[in-house]
Formats: structure tokens, sequence, C-alpha cells
């Protein structure tokens, strides 16, 4: 057997309390908590008419324009998984599209982020269910191989570990390494108090911006008087 084709399982998930509460937070502050590592780039968008995503990261990597693996990939992932696939962010032939994507829907899957391309993408946009990629093209993809499932992947420069925690919104994708989940949210969490307080500071007209000068002034500028 290759060592390229291996189908294995997720080690571990997160509780599904912990998952409700990451699918509550804000990518950005998510992406602020991890100064900006595991976070994937601008290139991977919601394709999907809105709606947040949040799961575990069913992972699964295959030759570029080819989703033979993913089909395998939507039959044995659980319900509340995310279906990440690492498809070489190759955007001539698309890996999924309407069927798949009801497919995961029926089954209770939380979402699928696809680095590469999709279609029936009008279809797609008119539903709920999260798909995040970066591309959209008419044509179909291949069923021959080859390709891993629940292995290490990377997706737009975010490294992506099976069990990792994937929320998405409508600012791009995060992936939260399970070992450091509890320490992330509890920063995104006192991000988000702050930039409450901000607000409405902002709201009071008592907003105070001197940090701005003081910090030009460290680097060396000489500002107006």
């Amino acid at each position: 057997m290759s060592e390229t084709m291996r189908i294995l399982e997720v080690p571990r998930r997160a509780d599904p309390r912990l998952i409700a509460r990451f699918a509550k937070t804000a990518t950005a502050h998510l992406s602020d908590s991890m100064e900006r590592l595991h976070a994937a780039g601008a290139e991977l968008r919601p394709m999907h008419g809105g709606g947040v995503l949040a799961g575990p990261a069913f992972t699964v990597k295959t030759a570029p324009g080819d989703n033979l693996l993913v089909h395998k990939a939507l039959d044995m992932a659980k319900p509340g998984d995310v279906i990440v696939v690492d498809a070489g962010g190759y955007r001539d032939h698309a890996v999924i599209g309407e069927i798949m994507t009801r497919w995961a829907a029926r089954r209770g899957l939380a979402g699928i982020v696809i680095w590469g391309a999709i279609r029936d993408s009008a279809e797609i946009r008119g539903g709920s269910f999260p798909v995040f990629a970066c591309a959209v093209t008419h044509r179909g993809p291949y069923k021959n191989g080859p390709g891993e499932i629940n292995v290490p992947v990377a997706i737009a420069g975010m490294p992506v570990q099976p069990g990792d925690i994937i929320v998405g919104d409508a600012d791009g994708v995060v992936a939260v390494p399970l070992d450091i989940a509890d320490r992330v949210l509890a920063s995104a969490t006192a991000i988000r108090e702050k930039e409450a307080v901000v607000m409405q500071q902002i709201e009071a007209g008592t907003l105070d911006r001197v940090w701005v000068d003081e910090t030009l002034r460290r680097k060396g500028y000489g500002l107006p008087q």
C-alpha cells in the first residue's frame, strides 16, 4: 500500500459545548488571539448565503481537481464535523457542487472548506449550509485519487490538524488547535469585551486617541505642534 493512501479517523474532537462557544466568536478575534498564525489567507471566501461555520476538522488531502477521497470523507464524517479539503488551491476543476453539499447537509455536517474550487455556486449561495472556497468554475472533478483522510493539511497558508476547531464567518476561516482552544477562547472573549467598551466610548464621544501620537513619537516621528 502506498504511503499516500491513508484513511484514518479523527483522533479526538472538542466537546460540543466548547464548539458552541466558538460559534459565537468572531474569526477576527480568534485570529488576533493566535497572532494570525492559524488563519487562512484572504482568497478563502464564504460561498454560501450567510451563516457561521464551527466544528471539528475532518481533513482531506487530495490531488488537485479530484474528489474521490472527498466523497469518502462525506460518508465517514460525524454530524457536526467540518470537511476541510486541501486541493492545492487548484482552480481549474471544482471539487464539490450542489449534490455533495446537499448530501453533507443531510448527514448533519457543519460545513465544508475547500482550498480549491466549487461549482453550482448560485445554488450554494442561495442556501445557508456553510461552504468556503477560493474559486468557482463549471469544470467538474475527476474521481481517480490519490488522496488521504485525516492527515495534517494546509489551507491557504493555514495549518490544520484533524480535530482542530474550524470557525468561519464573513471574514474568512481560522483553525484553533485543540491544545490551546481554551486559552484562545478566553483571549478572544477579552478582546470582544474590550472592543465593546471602545464602541461605547465612540458613541459617548469620550474615546481617548492619545495613544496614536504617543506611538508615533516612540517611533521617531516629528509631529506638528
